[in-house]
């Protein structure tokens, strides 16, 4: 082994184990790999960049921007209320649920198929009775494996296209992953709706009014007219134990105590770190004479010209707030039907939103449930970070995270992908907050279409780039490029929003790989590596290897982000193909399969984190849907691959 090979293979070792421990993101690792090929020599440092501007890379971003014109124009809210039936049986309801995710996903981004169609997966889950957990996985399995079925479905299909191309056998076209994509995605829609659903562990009862998200925590303070000044934590109990509530903490002068001791007497001040469940919230608050301490606690950074009072009529939420929105993203909420947009409109619009938020009577409060996506303004930032009252005049009351047990204060809780959060405040405001923050409203949506129009217009333009890049009339990322600017130009997504839409820790975890990965070709690592496993593992058997690059890609994805997988394996696989001398192609393709197949666990893709507080999850129960489904899904691919791919 050669000392180049040794480098490439400790540098790409140390950056699959962080990708693992994740404590740092993903595109900081793999930011760090390059970075680590440069400073040792194996890339020059003129081409450690050139990944930024690789077609796949460009494509992946205007997917996302293209999709978002999609979400915003309401077309796809439109598609799913009219393909979706009202009053069909279990079996019918998920097929056609996951059904259409998996279509959606097969042409816009699969995180933001899910975030649509999470709302309607919920209110499904109430109308059969069930777990909301028993539609939210299929639906979000359904997703992952529609983007399998075309080029432009999921981010790991255009790295695959890329190697290909550099390898010289040119790009794959638009539909050459549907013939075995489509097949797998049929059948494994097919599985999660008929008998996978019913392998997922209920973790709520279902039947109860609304939509139960598990125990949330949430501060409540002893005021001075409560019943429970003087008590002890221990004479608490016959209430706390009558609504299913614990106290797991409190804080008394900026000092907090975990498991607080049962004989500590409370008193005027004192906070209660309670769990329980949002249901039996007012009544335990009632009960024991507490506040929410979102209610009394004045802003914790009021800006310039706020008073920090709080609005006694709203039950002590605060006073209104101008939201922080540039008067093109108020257009998306606030435009007449008929699509007019000049800036007077525009500014008369929003004067009179923001009159309507001086006049605290003429606003609903309401408590809404958010969770956070991956990928959120949120992530790793707590309300006071964000000063969430101040700047948005919103209250967090609760936070709910699955399995775990927070012990920070709930203001200053450091929020993570898959929380609940159980917000107050006017509707309007909390859906601004949502789509700034990259959060999804768990309640039922209004259909947001500011034109029909635009929603043609939006799907116009989706169905012409993917028409162009198909019948070959322009390279992949030309023509979605030019998608983009059409939509910029005709207002599909507002001027503002298209870096918005953007993903960019993924578009920096694509341009960083794309160079590392060179290096594993250009050392021969990709051909050493390829050699150990044919002779170790597939004892030179061209469809044992194929078999083996699928099941690896699999596991890998499973644990590590699915862009990353393919970037990893593709080298792998082209040096597995060359060492048999057979066709690439088919390998290529298993890492494309493999790399849309994270079934086992929540981190493996970003819609089993986003699931994970609505279905009230654990680590370890993805499993056991998901490991029969890849089954499924290895039975299915393997023979369709060695036909439409022979070796």
């Amino acid at each position: 082994m050669q000392n180049d090979q040794l480098l490439i293979l400790t540098i790409l070792a140390v950056t699959v184990g962080m990708f693992l421990w994740g404590r740092w993101r993903h595109d900081m690792v793999a930011i760090g790999a390059l970075l680590a090929c440069v400073v040792t020599g194996l890339l020059p440092a003129s081409e450690a960049f050139l990944g930024l501007g690789h077609p796949a890379v460009v494509s992946v971003a205007c997917v996302l921007v293209l999709s978002r014109g999609l979400q915003l124009s309401g077309a796809v809210d439109v598609l799913a209320r009219h393909a979706l039936p009202k009053d069909a049986g279990t079996t019918f309801s998920l097929l056609a649920l996951v059904g259409l995710g998996a279509l959606l996903s097969g042409f816009m981004n699969n995180v933001g198929a899910m975030a649509l169609l999470m709302p309607l997966a919920i209110q499904l889950a109430r109308r059969l009775d069930i777990a909301p957990g028993q539609v939210l996985m299929p639906l979000a399995f359904g997703t992952i494996l529609g983007g399998m079925t075309t080029l432009i479905g999921t981010p790991p299909n255009l790295i695959v296209s890329a190697f290909r191309a550099q390898s010289g056998s040119g790009s794959f076209a638009m539909f050459d992953f549907t013939p075995v994509g489509l097949a797998v995605a049929v059948a494994g829609v097919a599985f999660v709706a008929l008998i996978g659903w019913r392998l997922v562990p209920v973790r709520k009862e279902a039947g109860l009014e609304g939509f139960e998200t598990g125990a949330y925590l949430t501060e409540a303070r002893v005021v001075a007219e409560s019943k429970s000044v003087g008590k002890t934590l221990r004479e608490l109990d016959p209430v706390l134990d009558e609504a299913g509530a614990q106290v797991v903490g409190m804080a008394r002068d900026h000092m907090r105590v975990i498991a607080p001791n049962p004989g500590r007497r409370l008193r005027e001040g004192d906070i209660l770190v309670l769990e329980a469940e949002a249901e039996s919230l007012s009544k335990l608050l009632t009960e024991l004479g507490l506040k929410l301490e979102e209610a009394v606690r004045p802003p914790e950074h009021a800006e310039e010209g706020e008073d920090g009072k709080t609005d006694e009529t709203n039950g002590g939420a605060p006073k209104a707030q101008p939201a922080r929105k540039d008067a093109e993203a108020l257009q998306q909420f606030h435009a007449d039907k008929d699509g007019q947009e000049d800036r007077d409109s525009e500014q008369d619009s929003a004067k009179e939103k923001e009159k309507d938020k001086d006049d605290p009577a003429s606003r609903d409060i309401v408590l809404m449930e958010l969770a956070v996506r991956p990928g959120s303004m949120l992530e790793g930032r707590s309300a006071t970070d964000i000063q969430l009252r101040s700047r948005f005049g919103l209250n967090l009351l609760a936070v709910s995270r699955h399995g775990t047990r927070a012990l920070n204060r709930l203001r200053l809780m450091a929020l993570k992908p898959g929380d609940l959060l159980l917000m107050q405040g006017p509707p309007d405001a909390i859906n601004d907050f949502a789509a700034d923050m990259g959060c999804v409203p768990l309640a039922p949506r209004a259909l947001q279409m500011p034109s029909v129009r635009k929603a043609w217009i939006a799907s116009a333009i989706m169905v012409g780039s993917v028409a162009a890049a198909a019948l070959a009339l322009l390279p992949t990322a030309i023509a979605f490029a030019l998608g983009v600017l059409a939509s910029m130009a005709l207002r599909t997504v507002p001027l503002r929003s298209v870096y918005d839409a953007i993903d960019w820790p993924v578009i920096m975890l694509l341009g960083a790989l794309i160079p590392v990965a060179s290096v594993m070709e250009t050392t021969g690592t990709a051909d050493l590596i390829a050699r150990v496993l044919l002779e170790s593992v597939a004892q030179g058997s061209p469809v044992g290897a194929l078999v083996l690059v699928l099941l690896v890609t699999m596991f890998l994805s499973d644990l590590i982000n699915n862009a990353a997988t393919a970037a990893v394996m593709c080298p792998i696989a082209i040096g597995t193909a060359a060492a048999l001398g057979v066709s690439a192609d088919a390998f290529l393709m298993a890492v494309a399969i493999g790399a849309s197949c994270a079934f086992l666990t929540p981190i493996g893709h970003q819609n089993n984190t986003l699931i994970l507080g609505p279905g009230g999850f654990r680590f370890g129960d993805y499993w056991r849907m998901g490991l029969v489904l890849e089954v499924v899904v290895v039975t299915i691919s393997v023979p369709l691959l060695l036909w439409v791919w022979p070796l």
